[in-house]
């Protein structure tokens, strides 16, 4: 696989695409099969594009020197985006304005919170919560997110501590110096939020495994978990992610492997969630899409946006998730059009009409079940597909890794075996999502964010106006 990078590199060097596309020329090359294309280069976008930030356009607070030159293609000189764009971080310690004012100032580009998907985002869509008493957990400003989310009584691991000081027991200077008793004046906890990764792991640990264990009653003692646990959600699954340092750091994924085992040592069962969000949750790529939809109406670009790429930086989320999100695209499209045959069948009075009419009820009754959660908020996305692209400037490094990419045929089978059977064997995905090595395979490797704009705007046959 350590031939698959210069591969991917060869398809730039087979033609500028930036020159092609000044010149006029409207046949493109592609780098994998020779072909050339004489389509009509297209001034209006039928793509979006999403962005993740760290490893991609930053790493730590310094931008990577690519993002500023890809960002100049994405901008005319009005300031404004020439194809629909949204940034799609795992990170949830700020309000989405702050994050776009980050990224206004580092990339030279003005940029809206409505471009911004937090891992925190999604939370909006979940209202049936928004009136209870939720526990969140994180740093930054949680109680402000937790309310602009839409959350209206929110309680904090600090004002857990102190209403009850005897709980937080690992750190003997922020033990109590004299006895105390509990103030419990704080409402019962009906649920429990995890923004991500806190500064004191073992005091959120503790606390949040007491508020699961007393079903929100931590003026008493534990009990047996012979029923469900109060509702847990969680944002941000990245086991690793990217800043500064040579190497990745950990992340709120890993505060989620220590929640999970800690439960289950002391209770011999599995810690359940409601919900899990950001990447590679399907329920993000949804959001990001309904964002993009929204710019291209807001635009009036006259055509539907059908295609999106995701770039990112790590196999893990980044790529898994696009290409789960992909998968039930066309699962979509698929069903969409199977219904659409039944409905065909039952208007011509076919004598199978009946057969047709319950294999419809029953494969779609189940599956359309969470079409209809996401489209109740969201309506139907108009995206078809979702393709992956990798870049080599964050988690993944091409020295280390060797993804099979759907755009190679250059390894062989026997080569593709021995790296799926490794990936399996060190899964950095969350517990909760099986290992796929279709999930995990990049439609596009490519050496960074620059590369990856032209690689898809000669894809596109794009002219940007």
């Amino acid at each position: 696989m350590k031939g698959l990078l210069p591969l991917c590199r060869g398809l730039y060097t087979l033609g500028s695409p930036q020159a092609r596309r000044k010149a006029g020329i409207v046949g493109s090359q592609c780098g994998f099969c020779g072909t050339v294309s004489n389509r009509k280069p297209q001034t209006q976008p039928r793509f979006g594009l999403l962005f993740d930030i760290d490893g991609v356009l930053i790493r730590g607070r310094m931008p990577i020197p690519a993002a500023k030159k890809a960002f100049q293609k994405l901008v005319n000189s009005q300031g404004q985006f020439v194809v629909p764009v949204v940034f799609v971080t795992n990170a949830g310690n700020c309000l989405r304005q702050k994050k776009a004012d980050q990224m206004s100032h580092i990339l030279g580009v003005p940029i809206t919170q409505d471009q911004v998907i937090m891992s925190h985002s999604p939370l909006r869509m979940f209202k049936s919560y928004h009136d209870k008493c939720v526990l969140v957990s994180g740093q930054g400003p949680v109680l402000d997110i937790a309310k602009n989310l839409g959350f209206e009584n929110v309680v904090t691991i600090d004002m857990l501590r102190e209403s009850f000081p005897l709980l937080d027991m690992v750190d003997h200077n922020r033990r109590p110096k004299l006895p105390s008793v509990a103030v419990g004046n704080l409402p019962k906890v009906e649920a429990v939020i995890l923004f991500g990764e806190p500064i004191r792991w073992e005091t959120h640990l503790q606390l949040i495994v007491d508020v699961l264990l007393t079903n929100g009653n931590l003026g008493g003692a534990h009990q047996s978990p012979t029923r469900a646990h109060l509702p847990l959600l969680a944002c941000n699954m990245d086991l690793l992610w990217m800043a500064e340092a040579q190497s990745p750091r950990f992340g709120h994924g890993t505060f989620l492997v220590c929640l999970e085992n800690i439960y289950k040592k002391i209770t011999g069962t599995e810690v359940e969630y409601e919900a899990l969000m950001g990447k590679p949750s399907e329920l993000t790529y949804h959001f990001a899409e309904y964002l993009i939809r929204g710019q291209a109406i807001e635009r009036q670009w006259k055509h539907p946006i059908t295609s999106l790429y995701a770039i990112g930086d790590n196999l893990m989320t980044d790529i898994y998730g696009a290409n789960l999100y992909n998968r039930y695209l066309e699962e979509r499209v698929s069903r969409k059009r199977h219904e659409a045959v039944a409905k065909m069948a039952v208007a011509a009075g076919s004598s199978s009409t009946t057969t047709t009419r319950t294999t419809t009820t029953t494969t779609t009754s189940q599956e359309g079940e969470m079409d209809h959660a996401w489209e109740s908020e969201l309506a139907s996305p108009s995206a078809t597909s979702c393709k992956s692209v990798l870049v080599c400037t964050g988690v993944y490094n091409p020295s280390t890794e060797a993804p099979s990419s759907s755009s190679s045929s250059s390894s062989s089978s026997s080569s593709s075996t021995s790296a799926d059977r490794h990936r399996e064997t060190v899964f950095h995905g969350h517990r909760d999502f099986r290992f796929d090595p279709e999930l995990v395979a990049p439609g596009h490797v490519v050496l960074d964010v620059d590369e990856a704009v032209d690689f898809i705007f000669e894809k596109e046959n794009f002219v940007p106006q």
